[in-house]
């Protein structure tokens, strides 16, 4: 089997939850409500695994989701949905930076609902991460949204809580902002993630 039609079958079962049961699950627990995640670390071994680290180490407590991007709000191209969260600079220093898992690799689309890790450049990736709002290829791999066409890694997917995710989308953002680029996305008020917990597995 080739490895395009490895990732198809991958991409094809995570869509349809195949995997659901056996995949690892957390809560996110926020003050617009708990947003409940299914992680595959067995497709995404390095992001999914960097994640559990920070989960289990309860280095994501105390967080928030601060960043909100939509059609209207988005200078990049091809434009996307997805509200962005994680400590910011405050572990800086603390957790090294990940090697990037490709969406060709992993075969987890950015579909709605899909988690994913932030980052600068290729491997920069560390705590940052974002859920995509609708179907959005143009962070996969070889879109054209990131200079190197290496879009992002993706590691998991919202089962509970989209409800909560596209709320925080449409709070006022307004807030202060470092650069031009994230003008308009930086919420008044960020949603406080009050922990970030694994879920018993039945």
């Amino acid at each position: 089997m080739t490895r395009a039609a490895m990732a198809l079958i991958l991409a094809f079962a995570l869509t349809n939850h195949v995997f659901a049961g056996d995949a690892p699950r957390i809560v996110m627990s926020t003050s617009e409500g708990d947003i409940e995640i299914e992680l595959y670390p067995e497709q995404a071994p390095i992001t999914a695994g960097n994640f559990l680290k920070l989960v289990d180490s309860s280095k994501l407590d105390g967080g928030s989701f601060y960043r909100v991007v939509t059609y209207d709000n988005d200078r990049g191209s091809p434009k996307i949905e997805v509200i962005q969260g994680g400590r910011g600079d405050s572990l800086e220093g603390e957790i090294e930076a990940i090697d990037h898992e490709t969406t060709e690799q992993t075969g987890i689309r950015h579909t709605d609902g899909v988690i994913s890790m932030a980052r600068g450049g290729v491997g920069t990736a560390t705590s940052e991460f974002f859920i995509v709002i609708g179907d959005q290829p143009g962070l996969d791999y070889g879109a054209p949204r990131n200079a190197d066409q290496q879009g992002f890694a993706a590691f998991g997917k919202v089962v509970r809580g989209m409800e909560v995710v596209r709320r925080i989308q449409q709070l006022p953002a307004n807030g202060p902002s470092d650069s031009d680029y994230t003008k308009g996305q930086i919420l008044n008020d960020p949603v406080s993630i009050a922990s970030v917990r694994r879920i018993a597995q039945e």
